[in-house]
């Protein structure tokens, strides 16, 4: 068995129960100094150096409901359910932006869950580190600004469908939004608008 088939083994160690014990107790972003998953984030361009952090994510689970409307006459699109369009591990890049401005989100992977939370370990690295732009394998990132809000990491490319090309999917390029508003002038034009 190789060394990254060992890593891969290793955090499995101690119970997942207890752990989340522990998890639970924390606040919603930690920062870690390791990964859980070591094996997992070197996958995804974890490198332990100075400019490199990694943070676990906690995310509610379950419907994303609003609180109940009491009263009042509401819109039409003012429903209680909201449609959302974007997976629990997108939503816990987003959060994890948002505590560490100054950092960009490079990838992320699920650790855990129970009945009532997700938790996903974010690896964030620093723009303005001067060891991630001499390193050619990390410096792409220092020019990527926004990456969780903008779609663009790998969690929110797969929930706004662009992991399928081709037959299916063509919609979905350049965004789902592009091909309504294409529809609707096309339609227009047609009418004679």
């Amino acid at each position: 068995m190789g060394m990254h088939k060992h890593l891969a083994n290793l955090w499995k160690g101690r119970s997942m129960t207890e752990r989340m014990i522990g998890w639970r107790q924390e606040p919603a972003t930690v920062r870690l100094t390791r990964p859980t998953k070591l094996s997992r984030a070197r996958t995804l361009g974890y490198k332990a150096k100075s400019g490199i952090i990694v943070v676990r994510q906690r995310v509610d689970r379950g419907g994303r409901k609003r609180p109940d409307i009491k009263g009042g006459r509401r819109s039409k699109h003012a429903r209680q359910i909201k449609i959302l369009d974007m997976n629990y591990r997108a939503v816990a890049e987003q959060r994890a932006s948002q505590k560490y401005p100054n950092m960009e989100v490079m990838n992320s992977y699920f650790v855990g869950k129970d009945g009532t939370h997700y938790w996903h370990e974010i690896i964030l690295a620093d723009r303005m580190s001067p060891e991630l732009a001499a390193d050619s394998n990390l410096n792409w990132i220092l020019s990527k600004k926004g990456r969780a809000n903008r779609g663009l990491t790998s969690a929110a490319r797969k929930s706004r469908g662009l992991r399928h090309r081709g037959k299916g999917a063509e919609k979905m390029r350049p965004s789902r939004t592009a091909s309504t508003n294409r529809k609707y002038r096309r339609q227009r034009r047609d009418l004679g608008y």
